[in-house]
């Protein structure tokens, strides 16, 4: 539903976007990382028929996003980072300007903009001027103004910015509940849990080019190298029953715990767990070591050099 090939972007001498590709299924989430100044805002921009690409192509739900930017533009719900509000209207009066906007029927606005509203905890507000919002009310209404004309494909930037953790958590399940429903998704945030709770792919750009694009598992093994696994003991081992040669490497341990990695999981860890209680070890558990898409994500743009 989303396609990008090789995207590039230009102001004058300065390259905002010089080659992104990335694609988005029905009811699946792409997160789109990177470092300020990335190009991820042209990126979405392009997407969403407001910019019009150098080069490369770009489609939504087989559109071109530049020669038939309209029906684009009526396909989209757009979270910008700055969504511009209009602090002299209300609630209401704002989701109608722009329900009009995309020609959403009266009948048809109504009850979208009540159940909207109401989800997001703003319909016993909804006669108050947007400019006595908290910025976290603010965020909301954007996000329900990018929703009044049910799209099909949402980009959403930061969407849980300013918000608290339970106007957070309601908002990523409304994120989900619209993946079920079969709309595709581009999550633009620097939320690198949020990203790898929602996303079913991580795309990682910087200096206007993809360089990293896969789900978070792949990327996980593919630049940190293969899963590590705990086993803690609930009395001290010895060296002789923690170690055990082949398919396991250790990687360090201790008299109450043994860390160690391997290629092939499904064999190596009932192998190692066998040899381990035969050798009179008292497990208490056997785990994978958690790691995360900020380890990747700094190793990857190589901030964590710096």
């Amino acid at each position: 539903m989303i396609r990008a090939q090789q995207l590039e972007k230009r102001f004058g001498p300065i390259t905002a976007v010089s080659d992104v590709s990335l694609e988005v299924a029905e009811g699946k989430i792409l997160a789109l990382l990177g470092p300020n100044g990335a190009g991820k805002t042209t990126t979405v921009r392009m997407l969403c028929s407001l910019l019009k690409p150098t080069n490369g192509n770009a489609f939504i739900c087989g559109y071109d996003t530049v020669t038939e930017a309209k029906t684009v533009r009526g396909l989209v719900g757009l979270l910008t980072e700055m969504p511009g509000l209009y602090g002299r209207l209300n609630a209401i009066e704002y989701l109608e300007f722009f329900g009009k906007l995309q020609s959403v029927p009266e009948n048809t606005f109504v009850a979208i903009s009540r159940r909207l509203l109401e989800y997001f905890d703003l319909w016993e507000q909804r006669g108050r001027p947007i400019a006595t919002f908290s910025k976290g009310m603010k965020q909301k209404l954007s996000l329900a103004r990018a929703l009044i004309h049910s799209p099909k494909v949402l980009l959403l930037d930061e969407p849980t910015s300013a918000m608290d953790p339970y106007s957070a958590k309601t908002v990523r399940d409304y994120i989900r509940d619209l993946k079920k429903d079969g709309r595709a998704i581009i999550l633009c945030t620097h939320n690198l849990a949020e990203a790898e709770e929602l996303a079913d792919q991580i795309a990682i750009i910087q200096h206007g080019r993809t360089i990293a694009i896969g789900t978070a598992e792949q990327l996980k093994c593919q630049f940190l190298g293969p899963p590590s696994y705990e086993a803690h003991f609930a009395k001290p081992v010895n060296e002789s029953v923690v170690f055990y040669n082949g398919i396991i490497k250790i990687e360090e341990w201790s008299p109450h715990q043994v860390r160690y990695s391997t290629l092939h999981p499904e064999v190596a860890n009932p192998a190692y767990i066998s040899h381990l209680v035969a050798s009179g070890a008292e497990l208490i558990r056997v785990a994978e070591a958690p790691r995360r898409l900020e380890d990747v994500y700094l190793k990857v743009t190589g901030l964590n050099d710096r």
